[in-house]
């Protein structure tokens, strides 16, 4: 499997901090927590890899519940 590196910029849902994420799709779809350099609260990441369009899809969230 080989690994498919892009980067994306994102916006921390705490505290609108700008920053920017490596994403690594060849794993397919993944949910994982990291934590914004600027608050230190943790980010929700939710990849999403559409095989079919050929598109990755990324969310982030406050992964509140």
């Amino acid at each position: 499997m080989t690994t498919q590196l892009s980067e994306k910029r994102i916006t921390c849902p705490h505290c609108a901090h700008h920053l920017h994420t490596t994403i690594d799709s060849s794993a397919g779809d993944q949910d994982y927590y990291d934590e914004c350099p600027a608050c230190c609260n943790e980010i929700h990441y939710h990849l999403h890899i559409d095989e079919y369009r050929k598109t990755i899809q990324l969310s982030v969230d406050s992964g509140d519940k």
